[in-house]
């Protein structure tokens, strides 16, 4: 039998040079600056929430964590406390110690940086370490290459691709990527962005 997830509770996560803190709607005006970073909103295949659209997105998030199958975080910037962006776990399955993360993104300016390599691996630390999740994994659009780039980075693995799956903000459908990460990868994959992190230090 399948070992179930302990609770998912809101929680700080924190390493230099980030921190994860849960969501609020205190973050709002943060997340429409950080998002005005590069427009975000502009790319059709992405969650970044448009200025006006910011409330609305942080209420969906609450509502997903309150139904039990969310948990949002914002992400900090751990010296200024600057908002760079969110991110999430979802799909939440506890009875099979499933948990998805995904809703990340970052301001422009921060992209390509030790910032998502940090934030995922303090989310899988505390999914596999504490959480007891025996699989995390991720999806994305089948148009967004620079996402699934960074997930393979990270060592998960290409489960497939579920065709015709979900909408796009513009209307069209889309193709959605499949990837995850078991238990037992967990520890070569942690070596691994433990090892990135020291190349990405000045």
């Amino acid at each position: 039998m399948s070992q179930a997830l302990r609770p998912i509770e809101p929680v700080t996560l924190s390493a230099e040079p980030i921190r994860l803190e849960p969501l609020s709607l205190d973050h709002v005006p943060g997340l429409q600056a950080a998002a005005a970073d590069g427009e975000l909103w502009d790319l059709r295949f992405t969650s970044v929430p448009a200025p006006a659209e910011t409330l609305a997105y942080v209420e969906t998030a609450l509502a997903g964590q309150a139904a039990g199958h969310r948990l949002p975080f914002v992400v900090l910037d751990a010296t200024t406390g600057e908002v760079l962006g969110s991110t999430s776990y979802h799909d939440i399955v506890p009875a099979i110690a499933r948990v998805e993360i995904g809703y990340t993104w970052y301001a422009q300016r921060v992209q390509r940086s030790a910032v998502n390599t940090t934030a995922k691996l303090l989310l899988l630390t505390h999914a596999f370490e504490t959480l007891g999740a025996q699989l995390v994994g991720w999806r994305t659009d089948n148009f967004n290459h620079a996402s699934q780039r960074a997930i393979e980075r990270l060592g998960a693995k290409r489960d497939g691709v579920l065709r015709h799956h979900a909408l796009r903000r513009d209307g069209t459908v889309r193709d959605t990527v499949m990837y995850s990460l078991t238990v037992g990868e967990w520890p070569e994959v942690k070596a691994h962005l433990n090892w990135q992190l020291i190349r990405q230090r000045p």
